[in-house]
């Protein structure tokens, strides 16, 4: 306080705060300690031969981990797109009032989010053991129009795919209705007093409006669900972490191969969160919301 009654002194129409910043040593000490661990680390990350860069750069861009890559993005792009879709029409049914309907999408909630998705997984791709054969027909016992062998429609492909979208369906479907719940109960008193109908209101009113609220977690069960597809690598699927597990399996390179999966995977998610970043501007209220506005300071 001796700076501030010494500026009051010498002039005392001047009211300004000259504000002295507090000194914190212990604050840049430990800066500076952090900043020396990191250095080591990468240093001995770099120099250490046993990581095998050299192989790492070989096998960066080879033909057999980029289609191991493909894999897994089409593995993505499928099972968010199945999940997007099937979580609307849960969240949808979810708010029915319907007690059956509500039920239905409450329990399937329930059991998609309550078990571990390799179970799911491991079960998509073992059904043949319960039902060898899966038709369509008259039920409770009655003859089937269309009966075919369960092997030759669950390949691993589409237990995998099965398995990520219905999993994924579960949380999108809790995801949609936070969105539907975040807009004002007014709005949809509003649209049933101009005469629109229940769908015509959810199309064209709620969910319009849920965007906002919808797409930031959206993004991040993408990005999540990349990674995710490691797992179907248990189904012998030639995802991208496979493919690695092929070439170690062969070359008994096992930590540059594994380096290789994590800069690959680290590349992906990085362009995702940048994707992601524009999306949730574009449907932010004013465009630019999610950028710092500068600060006013009254003069």
């Amino acid at each position: 306080m001796g700076h501030v009654e010494q500026s009051l002194r010498s002039d005392p129409r001047d009211l300004s705060i000259r504000a002295v910043p507090l000194r914190r040593p212990w604050r840049r000490l430990a800066a500076c300690v952090l900043a020396v661990l990191i250095a080591s680390g990468l240093w001995s990350v770099v120099t250490n031969r046993r990581f095998g860069w050299d192989v790492v750069g070989e096998w960066l861009t080879a033909r057999t981990i980029m289609r191991g890559l493909l894999v897994t993005l089409e593995l993505t792009a499928m099972a968010m797109a199945a999940g997007i879709a099937l979580g609307v029409v849960l969240a949808i049914m979810r708010g029915s009032r319907n007690r059956l309907l509500s039920g239905f999408s409450a329990g399937f909630i329930w059991f998609f989010r309550g078990t571990p998705l390799l179970v799911q997984l491991l079960f998509w791709f073992n059904l043949s053991a319960v039902y060898p054969r899966i038709g369509i027909g008259v039920p409770f016992g009655g003859p089937d129009f269309v009966s075919v062998n369960a092997n030759d429609v669950i390949t691993p492909m589409m237990a995998a795919f099965l398995g990520l979208a219905l999993h994924e369906a579960a949380y999108m479907a809790e995801i949609v209705r936070a969105g539907i719940l975040s807009v004002p109960r007014g709005q949809v008193q509003a649209a049933t007093a101009l005469g629109m109908s229940g769908l015509q209101t959810m199309w064209k009113i709620v969910l319009p409006q849920a965007m906002r609220v919808i797409v930031p977690p959206t993004g991040n069960q993408t990005i999540s669900m990349l990674k995710t597809t490691s797992l179907v690598s248990v189904l012998a699927i030639p995802d991208l972490l496979y493919s690695a597990q092929i070439v170690y399996a062969r070359t008994f390179q096992t930590i540059p191969l594994l380096i290789v999966a994590t800069i690959i995977y680290l590349v992906v998610v990085s362009l995702l969160t940048v994707v992601q970043s524009r999306i949730e501007r574009k449907f932010s209220p004013d465009g630019d919301s999610v950028r710092p506005r500068p600060s006013v300071v009254a003069p």
